[in-house]
Formats: structure tokens, C-alpha cells, sequence
């Protein structure tokens, strides 16, 4: 039976290739903590998560200080025990953001040795639902941008071949925000889906009133109105709103969703791998929210989510947001609007281990064994 014989950890910055702005925060650098994981067999893995600029050096040590030493010699073919022994030897930080995405990094790892090792890529081992996926693009529609930039940008988007785009929402007067999303539909047609985005900057009552400003534009979604930890007042604005909710970029356990989705109080799941803890509870939210008739469109990690999008049978989207381009050799394949997966064995992630190590963090290194 093959035992883990060594965890490699490190952490990556990367900086965005566009500004990045919503109505709560600036996405200025991509802390990436990264996992390598080699059984005694020789079989290995590589998983990774993310921040938006601070707490990557807590994930990594809780990897380096924790959860490695506490692997080494398990099989890692048993991945959901590793996953629940990892949640109960944890059990003192859980749930929260810095464990979920700790857990994340050793998952992936995991999922991407099993794929390797049987020779399927993940797509296929996690379900095989479907060959593609539709891809709408966030990377035109930040809050700082201009409104005939906006529309601009929109345009483009549509040219390029995607089938939809979302618009960030917040601005301090709904009366702009309303300009803002009237502009780009008009310029789009009522065939291009646009979603919208608020980042939890509103309150209920201000949400359900910009909800109604803008029911004649068609969006296919509002996403994340409220603070997360609000479910009574997204329950209220789901309630109120032709528009359905979108929740789950802010989200840390199966539990939190089952509550939304017990409470009516979202229409659309937007589960992300990294932020749940893995692909073993990504996987659990998917079909718990099929269970109940409710679609997956998961939030950023587009090289890793295509795969995960075309494992489950209720994806509905993929969400265009370009982040791992200079430490990885492949490339997110699109044709005519739809996302297809790398048909390798694996995540479907092939890294690129010169770059890689040319921008690793000076101190993140560490090899448990």
C-alpha cells in the first residue's frame, strides 16, 4: 500500500494583469500557496489555493506546522479520510478562511495524484457529466472602470466569443449603477447574459431596492448582496427579487450552503474550490445543490473549476478571470463561448517549475517529510 513520503510547500505572489477593483476591496496580489506531494511508489501531486493579498503565509504555515507532519505515512489514495482526519485535527480553526484554504492545497494535491495515478483526468474521475461548459468573463467589468469603457469592454467580450459578463455593482448612488448596467445592455442586446456583482456591499433593504431598479435589464444573477454570514437577509432579497441569488465565493463549509439552500435564500451556487476546502466538499455542494434543483457556477480558479464544471451535471457557467498564466504551461481552451478541459491525467494544471521557482516567496519553502 503507497504511503506519503514527503510534502513540498511553498507560497507564489502574483500580480494581476489588470486592475482589479469591486465595491469593498482591490485585488493587488495573488497569494498562492502551492503543494507537492510524492508517495513512495513515486506517484505525486500538485494542489494549490489562493488569497487576494493577505494570509498566505498563515495557510502556508499551517501546512509547514501542521497538516504535512500530520500526513506523511497516510495513503493517499484514501481522500475522503484525509480529508475528515485533516478537519478534526484542525478542528480548534474550523470553519474559517486560513484552514479551508490550507485544506484546499493538500486536497487538490491529492485529487491530482488519484488522477495521475488511474489515468484519467479529473473531469472524467470526479463524475464526467459533460465535454464543455459556457465561460462568461469578469476581467471588463471592475467598479473603477468607465462607463464607455465599460461598454467597450463588453463589446469586446462578446466579439471575442463569450456568452456572457459580469458588471460590478456598488457605487455609492443606484442611479449610477442603474446608468452603468443600462449602457452595456443596450449596447449588448438581450441575447448576451450580464451578471451583476455587489461583493456584500449592500443591506437588505438597499439590495432589494436596487434588485427592482434593474429587473427590466434581464441579468441572469445578483451576486453576493450581503455580508455571507446574513442568510435571513438574503433570504429576504431572494424572496423580493426576479433576479436570482447568487451566493458562495465567501462561503467555508458544506453546511453553509445546505443552510442558504434549506432557507430559500439563493437561486444560483457559486462554490469555489479553494475557499470550501477542496474538491472532495466542492464535489458534496455540487450535487447537494442538484439534489435541489439549484445550478453551480462557481466563483474565480477558471483553470481548475473547468474541469469541476464538466464533472457535475447542474454547472451552468464557468467564470472567466485569468490567474495562473505565468507559472503554468497549459492554457484554458475556449472555442465559440464554451470552456473545454485538458483531456490529460490530472487536475487538468501542468505547472511550470522554473517559473514557479523563480517567484517563489524567499522563506515559504519547506519539504516535510
Amino acid at each position: 500500500m503507497p504511503r506519503i513520503r514527503s510534502i513540498e510547500i511553498r507560497q507564489v505572489d502574483l500580480t494581476p494583469p489588470v486592475v482589479r477593483t469591486d465595491a469593498i476591496q482591490s485585488f493587488v496580489k495573488q497569494e498562492t500557496p502551492l503543494v507537492r506531494i510524492l508517495a513512495d511508489d513515486g506517484a505525486e501531486g500538485t494542489g494549490y489555493s489562493y488569497t487576494i493579498g493577505t494570509g498566505g503565509s498563515s495557510v502556508v504555515a499551517l501546512l509547514r506546522d501542521h497538516f504535512a507532519p500530520f500526513l506523511i505515512g497516510r495513503d493517499p489514495a484514501m481522500v475522503e479520510d484525509i480529508w475528515n482526519a485533516m478537519l478534526f485535527h484542525s478542528h480548534a480553526t474550523t470553519v474559517g478562511a486560513i484552514t479551508a484554504l490550507a485544506m484546499a492545497a493538500i486536497d487538490t494535491a491529492l485529487w491530482d495524484l488519484r488522477c495521475r495515478r488511474a489515468k484519467l483526468p479529473l473531469h472524467v474521475m470526479a463524475g464526467g457529466a459533460r465535454p464543455r461548459i459556457p465561460v462568461y468573463t469578469t476581467e471588463g467589468g471592475w467598479l473603477h472602470i468607465a462607463p464607455e469603457t465599460l461598454v467597450e469592454e463588453t463589446l469586446a467580450a462578446k466579439a471575442q466569443g463569450f456568452k456572457g459578463a459580469k458588471i460590478k455593482v456598488g457605487k455609492p448612488s443606484g442611479a449610477e449603477d442603474a446608468r452603468r448596467l443600462a449602457a452595456v445592455r443596450k449596447a449588448v442586446g438581450g441575447e448576451f447574459a450580464l451578471m451583476v456583482d455587489a461583493n456584500q456591499r449592500f443591506s437588505a433593504a438597499e439590495a432589494v431596492r436596487r434588485a427592482a431598479r434593474w429587473a427590466p435589464l434581464d441579468l441572469e444573477w445578483f451576486e453576493e448582496p450581503l455580508p455571507a454570514d446574513d442568510i435571513d437577509g438574503h433570504a429576504r432579497v431572494a424572496a423580493a427579487s426576479a433576479t436570482p441569488i447568487a451566493v458562495g465565493e465567501s462561503l467555508y463549509s458544506p453546511g453553509h450552503f445546505a443552510e442558504y439552500l434549506k432557507r430559500g435564500a439563493c437561486g444560483i451556487v457559486q462554490v469555489d474550490v479553494a475557499r470550501i476546502g477542496g474538491i472532495t466538499p466542492w464535489l458534496k455542494v455540487a450535487h447537494m445543490a442538484e439534489a435541489c434543483n439549484v445550478p453551480v457556477c462557481p466563483h474565480f480558479l477558471m483553470e481548475l473549476h473547468v474541469a469541476l464544471c464538466c464533472a457535475v451535471p447542474n454547472a451552468q457557467w464557468l467564470e472567466y478571470i485569468p490567474q495562473l498564466d505565468p507559472i503554468t504551461t497549459s492554457r484554458l481552451r475556449i472555442e465559440d463561448g464554451f470552456a473545454y478541459p485538458n483531456g490529460a491525467p490530472g487536475i487538468g494544471i501542468e505547472w511550470d517549475w522554473k517559473a514557479v521557482k523563480k517567484v517563489t516567496v524567499p522563506g515559504s519553502h519547506a519539504v516535510v517529510k
